[in-house]
């Protein structure tokens, strides 16, 4: 089934959290926006996990809230008071009805991970499609401390080398999802442009 944007309506800054329902019904991450247990439920009678990409504020802000109302567990790289399974480069993992590698991605953040399947990426904010800074292929922010443009340009590269040739589906954390249609660049061109910028040490958010 296609994931559905639970906080698609959110009136305050959030994460794209996306349920995924399925044999095993998922939540990649948590975002914000709350009220977003309930909009859950308005979808499924249940939750089996929950799957963070990173532990940034505006992706687990409602976490508890989530994990209060439904018995799911909560998968993680990083460490989390609430964590059942500890995330490693390269475990797989089923998001629906799809099974996905997960890749380790940091450079946005220490503890980013992306899950890549054979139709679909989730990719939290190593990457975007459009986020209001690059329209057709940004990466997640590497300004701030802790963060490292180097270890980005790392993660993208390790991303692509990964990308299976037939994921014609995005799902990040912030801006739109992307489809590749017939005609349109594949997910694989858009994560090479971002790439691209990512090299050429282009601002994010030009001062």
């Amino acid at each position: 089934m296609e994931p559905i944007t639970v906080t698609a309506d959110a009136e305050t800054f959030t994460c794209n959290a996306y349920l995924v329902p399925g044999s095993t019904t998922t939540l990649v991450d948590a975002g914000t926006m709350p009220g977003v247990e309930d909009v859950i439920a308005d979808h499924v009678d249940g939750l089996d996990r929950v799957v963070l990409t990173h532990q940034h504020a505006d992706h687990i802000g409602e976490l508890d809230a989530v994990l209060d109302a439904f018995d799911a567990d909560l998968y993680a790289h990083g460490d989390h008071p609430r964590r059942d399974v500890a995330l490693e480069d390269g475990d797989v993992v089923t998001i629906g009805d799809e099974r996905c590698e997960v890749v380790y991605t940091p450079g946005h953040a220490v503890d980013h991970v992306a899950f890549v399947g054979p139709d679909r990426l989730y990719s939290g904010d190593v990457v975007v499609y459009n986020d209001g800074a690059f329209e057709d292929g940004s990466f997640g922010r590497t300004d701030m401390t802790g963060q490292s443009r180097e270890r980005l340009i790392e993660s993208l590269q390790d991303l692509l080398d990964r990308l299976p040739d037939a994921v014609s589906e995005l799902y990040a954390g912030h801006g739109d999802v992307y489809r590749a249609g017939e005609g349109d660049e594949s997910v694989r061109a858009v994560i090479e442009r971002a790439l691209d910028r990512a090299e050429r040490r282009e601002p994010k958010y030009p001062e």
